[in-house]
């Protein structure tokens, strides 16, 4: 069955990010199968390359958020134009991405009636945002029939903040994009190569974690490099660094969808020095892919992705000398390294966006062939109260008002990733 999907996104499309990243391969692949699908997102650069799958919402404003900076987009003519997408998509299903965000996902959900589906991707068990505007969010919810949450700790946080439950489906990667690739010029070298992409001026990246590391493993590895790429300053994480090791670490910037597959072929070990706040691992699915030898802190959604262990090392999140430790050990035993490369490569395959986009359409099916006239009306412009009026309201219906998402749908299912959502789950 060939579906009209809409799928929306919170953040600025020409900003790079997890959800965004995350929206564009779900619509690839779920294109890829006969499905029609538009995404609606937020986009900054009026002279940015777009897919053509994808509807510019208006401008985005940077927006402090869950312990990060958040480019989002909300007002007046954003809600326009959302309004405007809903009422000529002719969509079959809207899939939101992070609802509770205050941007165009949270207005679709007020904009729009029919079949929705949302996805859940943030873990903050701490999350301001989420508990300020948990009135405003009730509203929304209440319209939402299947729930998705890509890791354990995304739907702990959803369960803790919303209530409701959501069946358990990750983030996906592309793992032919990734198997092979040449590496970058003059890389790994002789005296061996660290790795890291991800954020460079975001603390919670850990990106001065591994410079403290890496100062510490320098004097016995007098040919050691790092490589890091990524968009933003790192001029705060190298002040670690003394001047003249500085030399050795190479920062590249933001790199092309090519230049990113090659660059975790450039390293002999990636590190994934994270502090916190990632609900998944994105970045390890794709060093995984790639066959890459990992070492990453042991935050909860990195343990899960990395099997334990199993498919790389763990060290202790934050503290610089046992990643140092952890390197050298492994940059002193190739053979190891090959071991857990391949492990890796292993545990990437369930997260194959084939084997990931099929479970979400799963979910769609089981929400579109729901009992009742609900599941089976297509998207439309909600009546009633506009979005513009709720966000000047703040808040929700009144308490009881009845839920009409459906409680079981998919219960106990158990899929690559362990056993989606559990007795009595809600989507």
């Amino acid at each position: 069955m060939s579906l009209r999907i809409g799928l929306v996104c919170p953040y600025a499309w020409d900003v790079p990010g997890g959800v965004q990243q995350h929206v564009g391969d779900l619509a690839r692949a779920l294109a890829a199968t006969g499905h029609h699908v538009s995404v609606l997102a937020p986009v900054g650069d009026p002279g940015a390359d777009l897919p053509e799958y994808l509807v510019p919402a208006g401008r985005p404003v940077p927006v402090p958020y869950n312990g990060s900076v958040a480019r989002l987009s909300f007002g007046p003519r954003t809600v326009r134009r959302v309004r405007r997408w809903i009422a000529t998509g002719d969509f079959d299903l809207l899939h939101i991405h992070e609802p509770s965000a205050p941007s165009t996902s949270l207005l679709a959900c007020w904009a729009a009636e029919g079949p929705m589906v949302a996805t859940f991707h943030t873990a903050n068990p701490r999350s301001r945002a989420m508990a300020a505007g948990s009135g405003a969010l009730r509203s929304a919810m209440e319209k939402i029939h299947g729930r998705i949450a890509v890791s354990q700790a995304a739907r702990r946080t959803l369960v803790e903040h919303i209530g409701g439950d959501a069946v358990l489906i990750p983030n996906g990667v592309d793992t032919a994009a990734f198997a092979e690739a040449e590496p970058l010029p003059g890389w790994p070298g002789p005296g061996g190569a660290l790795g890291f992409l991800g954020r460079v001026d975001e603390p919670r990246k850990g990106l001065a974690t591994l410079m403290e590391a890496f100062t510490l493993l320098a004097p016995d590895h007098p040919g050691l490099r790092v490589l890091v790429a990524g968009p933003g300053d790192p001029g705060p994480a190298l002040e670690a660094v003394p001047e003249h090791l500085r030399e050795r670490v190479v920062c590249l910037g933001r790199l092309d969808e090519t230049d990113r597959v090659r660059a975790f072929h450039s390293a002999d070990l990636f590190c994934a020095p994270n502090l916190g706040g990632e609900s998944f691992g994105m970045v390890l699915t794709e060093a995984m892919a790639a066959g890459a030898t990992i070492a990453a802190s042991d935050i909860p959604a990195f343990e899960a992705v990395l099997d334990g262990g199993r498919a790389g090392q763990l060290f202790a999140t934050g503290d610089a000398a046992d990643l140092a430790r952890r390197a050298a050990d492994l940059l002193a035993a190739p053979e190891r390294r090959a071991r857990l490369a391949e492990a890796a490569r292993e545990a990437a395959l369930p997260y194959d966006w084939g084997t990931v986009a099929a479970d979400v359409v799963r979910v769609y099916e089981t929400v579109l062939h729901g009992e009742g006239p609900e599941g089976r009306d297509r998207v439309r412009v909600a009546s009633g109260p506009s979005p513009a009026a709720l966000l000047r309201r703040g808040a929700g219906p009144r308490p009881g008002t009845p839920r009409r998402g459906r409680a079981g749908a998919g219960r106990g299912r158990r899929g690559p990733y362990g056993r989606a959502g559990g007795r009595g789950e809600r989507f």
